[in-house]
């Protein structure tokens, strides 16, 4: 008794998120809390934060802004601030320093907050999640074929831990890579002047905590003005 043959069909998954253009993503509305970025025409939704993940970002947006400040410069830094890489893809970087201008261009627009193709921030910061490759390859090509000036990287996973820089620097036409590990300074090719240490950025203090120190300092220097008052001195001539 012969049998016939069924043939084997390979099943293929079907991938049934939707295709947007990037004029759709910046409007794109979900009833999810989760965001998304965009990669070539699909939807790729960002993992939900770990505690240290979300300290590294705090930490980080506190000491970028000190240092803007310090420096009296007219740049912002920015969480959920989306950074277009190509015509269809758009990333969220955890941290992103831009001017002042490029964030108002943003802002004028309607739809999500993302800055387009000829509006470069000058240093992106992802904090490494579990998609490692993600961070390390794929980011890093989409941010070098943008043209974004220093992308950094922070991975806080045991026995990898460093924060890696890459920045175009004079007479090399892609980015130059430097790793720092623990017990080590960062050194910013965009900020030359803004010291880190890399053990403070994968293991943070609350930025709380670092606010009530200032404050306290604050009050401290405002009683010790308010006494030399009091005898007569001028706190600003000292």
């Amino acid at each position: 008794m012969s049998q016939s043959v069924v043939p084997v069909v390979e099943d293929k998954q079907i991938d049934p998120s939707p295709t947007l253009n990037f004029e759709e993503y910046r409007f794109y509305q979900t009833d999810s809390e989760l965001q998304y970025e965009l990669y070539k025409g699909k939807l790729i939704p960002i993992p939900t934060a770990t505690v240290l993940h979300i300290k590294i970002c705090e930490y980080l947006v506190y000491k970028l802004q000190r240092y803007l400040a310090a420096h009296n410069l007219d740049l912002v830094v920015k969480t959920g601030l989306g950074v277009r890489t190509d015509e269809d893809k758009s990333r969220i970087p955890d941290v992103v320093v831009c001017t002042q201008s490029l964030l108002e261009q943003a802002a004028a627009r309607p739809g999500a907050g993302i800055l387009d193709f000829d509006e470069k921030p000058l240093l992106v910061v992802e904090v490494v999640s579990e998609n490692r490759r993600e961070d390390y390859v794929i980011k890093r090509a989409e941010y070098e074929l943008a043209n974004v000036p220093e992308y950094c990287i922070v991975d806080a996973k045991n026995g990898k831990q460093r924060v890696r820089f890459l920045a175009f620097t004079e007479g090399e036409e892609g980015y130059t890579q430097t790793d720092f590990l623990p017990g080590q300074e960062i050194v910013s090719v965009v900020f030359p002047n803004l010291v880190l240490s890399v053990d403070e950025i994968l293991n943070p203090p609350l930025v709380e905590e670092l606010v009530k120190a200032e404050q306290a300092q604050l009050q401290k220097a405002e009683r010790l003005a308010a006494r030399l008052r009091e005898l007569g001195v001028d706190p600003d001539s000292i």
